[in-house]
């Protein structure tokens, strides 16, 4: 059975590097469209990142096609521009003004082709800050995620690229937003999505609790948290998280571990009166869960509805039988030729991911056939 394809028939054309831009990307080449990145003649300087950046080409540029051109010349200018005008959406994430220098930024493409989808993504949206350079890091530092992630007066960047990824998945929101109104217009337009404002709405639910309690929130390692129960606890050997998130939850929880003094106690039987007199609960139910293996207490609350979680990382997800099953890790080809699997794009339609097998071009792998279409196209 093929992979769902619902954005078959759809051109677009990237300049992009690093990672939020070649998110963006890669959504739309999962989900069936065709994606041409330009590279420069030398190949994009992200495929040859060490240490925490290793990872973002084959990452972010998986169901892509590769065509090397030179911006500085007249030649590849000019190619760049009818990639432009034969795309439906354009996505592109360098420094403010960079492309509108090259006659390449939305005002002067949509000229030529009114119907483009012109996706910037960037690390401000327009105002005050918007000529900065941001980063990933820069972000999360500015607003706010830093903040909430490390224990107070440590601030600590998420644990992966999360704001570069989730600003790419606004970016792709905002292209199908605007694809749905072409449909009735006729015409594309300018979209734009920004690292600092993604930032900023991901943190809006303590913003929001702000308004609400009148309270600055406390960073997350120090929150009062909604639940009394709901925290990382260690076993006989590796540790797991438990929530108990309802008060059914707690009647089961109790029932499960033979808590019967806890559920006797009346003045227990309320979320939050279970969270004021959460000192009083924790050391209980540590002592507890510290006399099971983490095999033991996941075999216990698999299949009650509680929700639980060993303690993963990244290396264990190639093994972990959920994904395998499922199909969540396709089959990739790196450049170098040796075989992996990375997470497909975690959308099913119809019960069906859209995971494919996929090998990472080379930098300009598909130049001559591109080239050789636009000449076809334009009757050349």
């Amino acid at each position: 059975m093929s992979a769902p394809q619902p954005l078959a028939g759809l051109k677009v054309v990237e300049f992009t590097h690093m990672v939020m831009g070649p998110a963006a990307g890669a959504i739309l080449a999962a989900l069936g469209a065709e994606v041409v990145r330009v590279e420069p003649v030398e190949g994009d300087k992200t495929r040859t990142l060490l240490g925490s950046g290793a990872g973002y080409f084959p990452m972010y540029n998986r169901h892509k096609k590769s065509v090397s051109l030179d911006l500085k010349s007249d030649d590849g200018l000019a190619t760049a521009k009818a990639l432009a005008t034969d795309a439906d959406i354009l996505i592109e994430n360098f420094r403010p003004g960079a492309l509108d220098t090259l006659g390449l930024g939305y005002a002067a493409l949509s000229e030529s082709n009114p119907r483009l989808i012109y996706c910037s993504a960037k690390g401000f949206l327009p105002g005050p800050y918007e000529k900065r350079t941001a980063l990933d890091e820069v972000a999360q530092m500015m607003g706010g995620l830093a903040y909430m992630t490390g224990p107070p007066g440590r601030p600590l960047r998420a644990g992966s690229s999360v704001i570069d990824v989730t600003g790419g998945m606004f970016g792709v929101i905002g292209v199908l937003a605007a694809l749905e109104e072409r449909h009735r217009t006729g015409k594309g337009k300018l979209v734009q999505a920004s690292l600092f404002e993604t930032t900023v709405y991901l943190v809006g639910q303590h913003m929001a609790q702000l308004a609400v309690t009148g309270k600055p929130a406390s960073p997350m390692p120090a929150r009062i948290s909604a639940w009394a129960i709901y925290d990382v606890f260690e076993t006989r050997d590796d540790p797991v998280f438990i929530g108990v998130v309802t008060d059914a939850l707690w009647e089961k929880f109790c029932k499960l571990f033979s808590l019967d003094d806890l559920w006797a106690d009346e003045g227990l039987r309320k979320n939050n009166e279970r969270v004021l007199q959460r000192d009083r609960i924790l050391p209980q139910i540590r002592a507890l869960i510290a006399n099971f293996t983490r095999a033991e207490v996941i075999d216990r609350l698999e299949g009650t509805g509680l929700p639980f979680a060993p303690i993963g990382k990244p290396e264990d997800m190639f093994d972990d039988p959920h994904l395998n099953a499922s199909g969540a890790l396709e089959p990739v080809t790196l450049p170098d030729g040796r075989e992996t699997r990375l997470p497909a794009l975690p959308i099913a339609f119809d019960g069906q991911l859209a995971a494919a097998a996929s090998v990472l071009p080379q930098p300009g792998a598909d130049t001559d056939a591109i080239l050789a279409g636009l000449r076809h196209g334009m009757g050349g």
